[in-house]
């Protein structure tokens, strides 16, 4: 049997089949022109997203309470700060010294007002290594399917708390932790990493430790102008409620769209790169509802776990290309689903036919190795 990973079994590398390497070399040869990124395709998207999020923001704080224009001002910034948000997704994929400035510019604009820096979210890596990937040592892995349907409820009932779990990480852990070394290793461990998946523990890196410091000062000091701003009755505590709304709905957009990404049944223990892809989902349907849940090419989430480093820009000519080169019988075809109920619905279906003694979710809350 092969060692364990925080608590895993690792998958038996013969398991990932000729058959399947095969025709992922044969995928590659389709889009090979394709891995290549265009900085100004990043750069135009993403500006114009931001400014569109700021304007419906100021909008939505400036109208009138109850009013149309606020509805539209609130419903307007949301989608916009969640496109121009997930940029923080191609962030993490790039190389360290590519695209520095765009880095720069999206902390500027959204890591920082938002309170979610990108090197935060450095851990996504690690969902893509397939000894890791659906274990309990994946941030960003639940069995929901393979668990009672209350864990599912459980998981969409943190949403409207994720903003106070912001506030609460950089404007009382952060500062506490720089005046306490024992705590800010607790910190370091159990509250560093953007993760879905609460039973996650891991240090962060030593060799990123400063840049976290130095957004976790600009964060506090944005949050003390904030309120220093506030008691000097500049912004009042409405225009507070109004910002802790925007930022919740936010982030449920990301939260709810995060139910589709991946099928969700594992058991816990690893899985060979062929089984990561397999139990990812390509949403193929092209409707307003998935425009709005997967912008910035997160609808073709099995795609981008065959190829991480295929740019958000190109994944649909590279789905397409698939589908019309691959055989009619290739694993990747198996990965689409017409629509995001599509894929909700799965889920659903098998969480409620799972009782508690056969759940999952045991192995995810069972005591792991501190690493």
């Amino acid at each position: 049997m092969n060692a364990p990973v925080d608590g895993a079994e690792l998958p038996d590398p013969a398991a990932d089949t000729a058959p399947h390497a095969e025709w992922r070399e044969d995928a590659r040869r389709l889009i090979g022109e394709l891995f290549q990124r265009s900085p100004a395709i990043y750069w135009v998207d993403f500006l114009a997203s931001t400014s569109l999020a700021w304007a419906f923001g100021a909008l939505y704080m400036l109208a009138d309470g109850w009013s149309a224009w606020q509805l539209v001002g609130l419903l307007g910034a949301s989608v916009f700060f969640f496109r121009a948000g997930t940029f923080i997704h191609e962030i993490v994929h790039m190389p360290a010294r590519q695209m520095v400035g765009f880095k720069r510019a999206w902390n500027a604009l959204i890591g920082i007002p938002l309170l979610m820096p990108w090197i935060m979210y450095r851990n996504h890596t690690e969902h893509h290594n397939h000894r890791l990937f659906g274990t309990p040592a994946d941030g960003e892995y639940l069995p929901l399917a393979s668990s009672p349907i209350g864990e599912t409820i459980k998981y969409l009932a943190q949403a409207p708390l994720l903003p106070l779990f912001q506030l609460v990480r950089f404007g009382v852990l952060a500062p506490l932790s720089w005046l306490f070394p024992r705590f800010r290793e607790w910190v370091l461990t159990r509250a560093s990493a953007a993760v879905s998946n609460p039973y996650y523990r891991k240090r962060f890196p030593r060799r990123d430790e400063r840049h976290l410091k130095m957004v976790e000062a600009l964060c506090f000091a944005y949050l003390v102008v904030l309120g220093v701003l506030t008691w000097r009755g500049v912004i009042e505590a409405r225009h507070l409620g109004r910002a802790y709304i925007l930022v919740a709905l936010t982030l449920a957009l990301n939260w709810v769209r995060n139910l589709a990404a991946h099928r969700y049944g594992n058991d816990g223990r690893g899985m060979t790169l062929a089984q990561q892809v397999e139990d990812s989902i390509n949403i193929t349907g092209q409707t307003w509802l998935t425009v709005v849940l997967f912008p910035v090419g997160l609808r073709y989430h099995a795609l981008h776990h065959m190829f991480p480093a295929l740019p958000y820009h190109n994944l649909g000519r590279a789905h397409q290309r698939l589908m019309e080169g691959l055989p009619a019988d290739s694993p990747y075809r198996s990965t689409n689903r017409a629509s995001f109920f599509a894929g909700v619905r799965e889920l659903w279906v098998s969480a409620r036919r799972t009782s508690r003694p056969q759940s999952s979710m045991q192995r995810w809350s069972a005591p792991t190795p501190r690493t």
